[in-house]
């Protein structure tokens, strides 16, 4: 618990502010930390005499002789949850020492305090990531993950959904990020981690799919007000904990094949072009050469506008910025040059999945 590390960062934060030589001893009066580095290492006996006692050990100038090297000074125990965990001694006049040296001793607590709460957080997160790991493997250990949701303090129920975030522009640290999307699901009803530096899973449980829509457009809001750029793919909802990994795939898959520009799109709204993925790369490739091979990248898009629009000429002349005649003109020439009719049902399926090959492929 009372690291060098954590030592060290005590003695920087007192001696700034009381402008004190401070010593920090481990349970075993051995200096760890110093404003005086050359102490470090060294055996303090004054340290073992507090560890000894628990009483705090008052040095002056005259009973220097008593206590080999030691300067004098104040000793005081560290406590931690009841247990004496090391000792702090502040050099100098004891005198002037005493009215604040509760104070540095109430301080150094503090910070051990703050330090453990922070790695208790740490663990109980690196905890979820496990589980959630665990979750996806073909084959899961229900022992490993009962065990370990209930040192977290969490059981899961059905029915459960897998979310993916991807992160662009975060502005927040980690744990701020995870506490605040668990403040808006409910502890009990989200497991939350990082996949990647830049990627979030959001695994819910026992939530209705409104519930969950609901909690994730208010997790998008506030990420954006934050400064976030944002896009995140939601898997189906499942029943048994053994499809988790189903819908974490699915996430996966909405979150590639989702429009760039959307914030949030479901494994239902992509199902279609997540079933042409699973064709292989000679067929699609063939079928979107025979069907877009002649077309230009301005028809093309266009295409993909008036489909976006439900082949609304109105709607898609004005969402790209052109008059009505000119994109009349357009649908009519994709029309000579591929022998299909956008504005006709079956050649617009046929045109419309040409697209999705031929976007998925600028993807990859």
């Amino acid at each position: 618990m009372l690291t060098q590390e954590v030592a060290m960062e005590i003695v920087k934060q007192t001696t700034m502010r009381l402008n004190r030589n401070i010593n920090i001893m481990d349970d075993k009066g051995t200096i760890i930390a110093s404003g005086n580095r050359e102490r470090i290492d060294h055996l303090h006996v004054g340290a073992i005499e507090v560890l000894k006692t628990g009483k705090p050990l008052i040095i002056h100038e005259k009973d220097r002789h008593l206590w080999g090297d030691v300067l004098p000074g104040i000793n005081l125990p560290i406590n931690f949850q009841n247990v004496i965990i090391g000792v702090i001694g502040i050099t100098g006049d004891p005198t002037e020492l005493m009215e604040f040296g509760e104070l540095v001793k109430m301080i150094t607590e503090m910070m051990l305090h703050q330090v453990f709460m922070a790695e208790q957080l740490e663990w109980k997160q690196h905890m979820k990531e496990l589980v959630f790991e665990d979750l996806l493997k073909e084959k899961i250990n229900q022992h490993s993950i009962d065990q370990r949701l209930e040192l977290i303090g969490m059981k899961l129920k059905p029915p459960y959904q897998v979310g993916i975030m991807d992160l662009k522009l975060n502005p927040l640290k980690k744990n701020e990020l995870i506490q605040m999307m668990e403040n808006v699901f409910g502890t009990q009803h989200a497991l939350v981690g990082f996949l990647n530096v830049n990627r979030v899973f959001i695994l819910t449980s026992a939530l209705t799919e409104n519930n969950i829509i609901q909690s994730m457009n208010t997790v998008i809001e506030q990420l954006i007000a934050k400064g976030f750029v944002i896009r995140i793919g939601m898997g189906s909802i499942v029943e048994k904990e053994s499809y988790i990994c189903h819908t974490f795939h699915e996430a996966e898959s909405a979150l590639l094949l989702g429009e760039v520009n959307q914030a949030l799109t479901k494994y239902t709204d992509v199902e279609t072009k997540a079933l042409l993925v699973k064709l292989d790369e000679r067929t699609k490739r063939q079928f979107q050469e025979r069907i877009l091979g002649n077309l230009s990248d301005k028809l093309i898009e266009t295409l993909h506008q008036f489909f976006l629009c439900n082949l609304n000429i109105g709607e898609c002349a004005k969402r790209m910025y052109i008059h009505r005649n000119s994109l009349i003109y357009r649908i009519k020439k994709i029309k000579e040059t591929t022998g299909y009719n956008p504005q006709e049902l079956n050649d617009a399926i046929t045109l419309q999945l040409a697209i999705w090959i031929y976007q998925s492929k600028r993807k990859s």
